[in-house]
């Protein structure tokens, strides 16, 4: 039966002499080397080349090309270009399971009689075995007869022996398999475990290790513009074991926030993405259409706040939500317009609730991330945060008179407060924002004086009322109208955000109220703007109507996913807790792919843009 030739993206690169390698090697290693096709055999070599460059950019592409194809024909003699298929095999370990199986083994010793196979892939069969990952990182050949690997596989590195002693059968074709493969390289093998006297946990291969899937690239050793970067993740995820971690503590973190929940219960929710505004939230949010609602503006939410609380409204008193939130702004390291929230909200519950959930929580997730950095996670950085109970809490307008040194104006007059705090942004020489509204005012002086004094965790309590549409208002000490809120700063950034919810539905549309006219206080809209402005109405009324069937005393509580991801981690860019780097990683990716466009760094590799061919393409670059 004939054996079916598959298609594949055949790289036009410059190779270089690391993959010239292979023919030097088979020349070192045995005096008879493998046969070439003939266009390939009479080729000139990485040498000859750089003694006579040509002029001519499409012959070094074609060069280039010819590199490439002379290797994948060596891994495929039959030049079929068949990426085989694996079986089913009741032997197969994962890498993590051996290495927790057979840890205590003593160096210099073997358990020969237990035999393991390494594969690629999770693929179900009919025995349901689990077929294992696995890919050649590092690459050491002590002599045409030995040679050290080590393959990761999921994050967990294996190191394998391969010695013709022990696998046995020819030793021409134990070189040509053996000395063929490269970094990069996907592979089967199957073996007994064992360690080396050194002291390294090994698997001894008796079998020559079968290529599944070659790596038609020479991987780099390091990318160093970051746009490229994460332009080319999987390429960033291969080379930089901290990059993979870091995504891998990210579900960790979300499986452990998920289960916290779960343990108290409450509900998991998904509430929607797309509707008729944004809702729950100030931000510009992105507008879009539906095929069935042609001219009829639809928004992808900035918060998914006020369809939990319909829910809470319906009798689900204990609800949350994990999800990606959308925002129409600007690009920072802490900022990208697509980001991950997660938000509660229980019935029954009061401030003093959320402060003390928020401290058991981080606290907990504290002493998780830890145990997870000493085991599996050993690339990335100790967190030098101190999460003990109870956290440090201070009020938003007492804090802030001590900063400045004076008393804040009366705010229950907001025409006569911004002139006042107008003035005294003048005395203290502070740049006055774009659009100098009340609120806007209070969190600028928010941001240099109160947020700062945040390094360790610390609430910040009792905000000013104009900054808190939809929490629920009290009076202080003072006799000052301030809201139920609570907000978490570590570092000086925000973390949660947090506050009793406002359940009349006639104080609610008096907010809505004040908080349209501080917008429209901010900037005249645009016509697309006013549109929206006029739908984000309509939704705030059909929020209050669901208020008007009596929504109990309600805590909501809000946290970035994002940022808590990037403190534990240790990383300063929210793009590297993504795991395609926000929208900057994803935008201009057809443009990257161009012939000569995405080339590595001088020192990190060398590369360029895919063209797809078949077998007898390959068989036309040499010249077949």
């Amino acid at each position: 039966m004939n054996r079916p030739r598959l298609l594949f993206t055949l790289q036009w690169k410059t190779i270089g002499a690391t993959r010239s390698r292979l023919q030097l090697r088979w020349n070192s290693a045995t005096s008879t080397p493998p046969p070439l096709p003939p266009a390939a055999a009479t080729a000139p070599t990485d040498t000859q080349k750089k003694k006579s460059p040509s002029s001519n950019p499409l012959a070094i592409q074609r060069a280039s090309a010819q590199s490439v194809a002379r290797r994948v024909l060596l891994k495929n003699s039959d030049a079929s270009l068949l990426y085989p298929r694996i079986r089913a095999d009741p032997r197969t370990e994962t890498f993590a399971s051996l290495r927790l199986k057979y840890s205590g083994i003593e160096p210099g010793k073997n358990m020969l009689n237990t035999i393991v196979t390494i594969r690629v892939y999770d693929v179900p069969f009919e025995t349901h075995s689990l077929i294992s990952k696995g890919r050649i990182k590092r690459k050491r050949d002590v002599s045409s007869k030995l040679c050290f690997f080590d393959l990761l596989q999921d994050g967990v590195k294996l190191q394998v022996v391969s010695n013709f002693k022990d696998v046995g059968g020819d030793v021409h074709d134990y070189k040509q398999k053996t000395l063929s493969l490269s970094v990069g390289d996907i592979v089967s093998l199957s073996g007994y475990i064992g360690k080396t006297p050194a002291g390294e946990l090994s698997v001894f291969a008796t079998t020559n290790m079968e290529l599944l899937a070659p790596c038609l690239h020479t991987p780099p050793t390091n990318i160093q513009d970051i746009e490229k970067r994460f332009q080319h993740r999987h390429v960033d995820l291969m080379i930089r074991p901290e990059a993979s971690e870091t995504l891998r503590l990210r579900a960790d973190i979300i499986q452990h926030i998920r289960q916290n929940f779960i343990n108290q219960g409450f509900t998991e929710v998904s509430t929607p993405i797309i509707g008729d505004a944004a809702g729950g939230a100030i931000a510009k949010p992105f507008l879009t259409e539906a095929t069935v609602y042609r001219g009829h503006k639809l928004a992808l939410r900035i918060a998914p706040e006020l369809w939990l609380k319909r829910l809470v409204v319906g009798g689900m008193e204990r609800v949350f939500e994990i999800g990606t939130q959308f925002r129409n702004e600007g690009i920072d390291n802490t900022h990208n317009p697509e980001f991950t929230t997660c938000e509660f909200y229980q019935a029954y519950a009061n401030l003093e609730d959320l402060t003390s959930f928020t401290e058991r929580l981080l606290f907990g997730l504290a002493t998780h991330v830890q145990k997870l950095k000493e085991t599996k996670y050993t690339t990335l950085s100790q967190l030098d945060v101190d999460f003990s109970i109870p956290f440090k809490r201070i009020q938003f307008i007492p804090a802030l008179e001590e900063a400045l040194g004076e008393s804040i104006p009366d705010l229950s007059n907001p025409e006569e407060a911004t002139m006042q705090l107008l003035a005294l942004f003048g005395r203290k020489d502070i740049t006055i924002p774009t659009y100098p509204t009340l609120p806007r005012l209070l969190d600028k002086l928010s941001s240099i004086y109160l947020e700062p004094l945040c390094t360790q965790p610390t609430f910040i309590i009792y905000h000013p009322e104009c900054l808190s549409p939809l929490s629920k208002s009290t009076l202080d000490e003072q006799g000052r109208r301030v809201s139920t809120r609570v907000e978490l700063f570590i570092r000086g950034k925000e973390l949660v955000n947090a506050y009793e919810e406002e359940n009349s539905p006639t104080v609610q549309r008096q907010k809505f109220l004040d908080q349209v006219n501080w917008k429209n206080l901010e900037e005249s809209s645009s016509v697309g703007d006013e549109k929206a402005e006029q739908q984000q109405k309509v939704a705030d009324e059909a929020f209050v109507a669901a208020l008007e069937w009596g929504l109990p005393p309600t805590a909501g509580w809000g946290m970035g996913v994002d940022r808590l991801v990037m403190l534990f981690s240790g990383m300063e860019r929210i793009a590297d807790v993504l795991s395609f780097g926000g929208l900057r990683g994803v935008v201009g990716q057809g443009r990257a792919g161009g012939c000569a466009e995405h080339g590595w760094d001088d020192n990190s590799g060398s590369s360029t843009g895919p063209r797809s061919c078949g077998v007898d393409d390959v068989k036309d670059i040499l010249g077949e």
